[in-house]
């Protein structure tokens, strides 16, 4: 007897499983191997930046009241006391119609309160003593970089959970941390099921195809930040799925299989998860592709049962697997960021259930478009090579129109957000 089952909105289906988050722990490494890593701890700032008011050009620290007649018809003349590079201090307090040389970065000479960059200014030599010349005036605070304006003292610089790109190193290096604390990545385990499944370098036979899930899914789960550990593709057979999935689950932190999710002769989950005592979370979501996606909990870890097509596996990770990685990854904001776009082209498909379009988003005429890649069918694989966004468009619509404003949700963003997309229901009933 085929069993029924009940379908939940996309949103509840995203809460029950953000019951069961965790923090990973916290590690620290070398600054060295940092990147594409994620801070465990906020970034605060232990000293004013820059932490003295210094120059942003070569040219001559001076005072601006000395400045105020100076003009193309009357040009200033100032004598140059001294001469600082970067990294140097000048000991020596400045007086009325003086310089200092200057390089770019060194600190205000005491006195100054201003600097007039080297090519504007004409320089002399008269009885081995060196003079500059200015032909115009030069306002208080011009051309200087103020202790401070960066980064302040105790200023929080970066949250926990920042993903570590060159910029956000460039500041753990400013600030000393040759050690950097980073969250601990997740293990997730992938296991994928299957008769028809070929390794990657087995030639096809009739009725066979390559397994692209368990490599797609790999590369998701890096791209989230977690790392991977892949097992023995099942194929039909109960015993061996029921035994590789409890190795899984004895070894990582979190465990996906694709495919044997449906309600077929040879889909085998369902009795895996009796065997394991696990508690079903959701077994069917209001959402195309990916209805049949299924998550369990046994022994307080989540095992995500994805469809076996290629595009409704895809779908499934991003909504549901990757906010968790993101939040043991000590992220505030794990969830796919979403924006709107107008829909470029006519999208006649009416949607009983929600539906998450593998798509393209362009920018033109000050404004983001976006279309659909590739056919829309569950078991396509191409479209996702062109995506870079899932077009989300609510259920209970007979189709859309080119000009809609529709949802999307950016797949390669490192931002993320702080809440998931949430659909709005047409009625309370599925």
């Amino acid at each position: 007897m085929v069993e029924r089952r009940q379908p939940i909105w996309v949103k509840d289906a995203v809460d029950k499983v953000m019951q069961w988050k965790k923090r990973g722990e916290v590690e620290w490494i070398s600054i060295d191997d940092c990147e594409g890593l994620f801070l465990a701890e906020p970034l605060n700032a232990d000293h004013d930046v820059p932490p003295f008011n210094r120059s942003p050009y070569d040219g001559f620290a001076i005072r601006s009241e000395d400045t105020q007649t100076a003009s193309r018809e009357q040009p200033l003349k100032l004598s140059v006391i001294d001469e600082i590079g970067a990294g140097q201090v000048s000991r020596k307090i400045v007086g009325e119609n003086q310089a200092v040389r200057i390089m770019t970065g060194a600190a205000l000479p005491a006195g100054t309160d201003a600097v007039i960059m080297l090519e504007l200014v004409k320089e002399e030599r008269l009885e081995n003593h060196n003079f500059i010349w200015i032909k115009r005036r030069v306002d208080k605070d011009e051309n200087v970089s103020f202790q401070g304006e960066d980064a302040q003292k105790g200023e929080v610089l970066l949250k926990k959970g920042t993903y570590i790109n060159p910029g956000v190193k460039a500041l753990l290096a400013t600030f000393g941390y040759h050690r950097v604390p980073v969250s601990k990545k997740p293990v997730i385990g992938i296991i994928a099921t299957g008769s028809e499944l070929l390794k990657i370098d087995e030639p096809l036979l009739p009725g066979k195809i390559r397994n692209s899930n368990g490599y797609m899914i790999e590369a998701q789960i890096k791209r989230a930040g977690g790392s991977v550990i892949k097992y023995q593709n099942c194929a039909d057979d109960l015993e061996s799925l029921h035994t590789a999935v409890q190795k899984a689950m004895d070894e990582c932190d979190a465990v996906i299989t694709t495919g044997g999710v449906s309600v077929g002769d040879f889909d085998y989950l369902p009795e895996v998860y009796r065997r394991l005592k696990a508690d079903i979370l959701f077994n069917k979501i209001a959402m195309r592709p990916g209805s049949v996606t299924s998550v369990a909990v046994s022994n307080e870890k989540l095992l995500f049962g994805l469809s076996g097509n290629p595009s409704a596996c895809y779908v499934g990770f991003e909504l549901y697997v990757r906010p968790v990685i993101r939040y043991w990854l000590h992220s505030s904001r794990p969830f796919l960021r979403a924006g709107q776009a107008f829909l470029k082209s006519d999208f006649p498909k009416s949607n009983p259930f929600n539906r998450f379009v593998r798509s393209k988003t362009t920018f033109e005429g000050g404004t983001i478009h976006v279309h659909p890649v590739g056919l829309d069918k569950s078991s396509v694989v191409t479209s996702l090579s062109l995506a870079d966004c899932l077009m989300v468009l609510p259920g209970g619509t007979r189709g859309y129109r080119k000009g809609d404003l529709v949802d999307v949700l950016f797949l390669d963003d490192q931002t993320g957000s702080e809440e998931p997309w949430k659909e709005k229901p047409r009625s309370s009933r599925l």
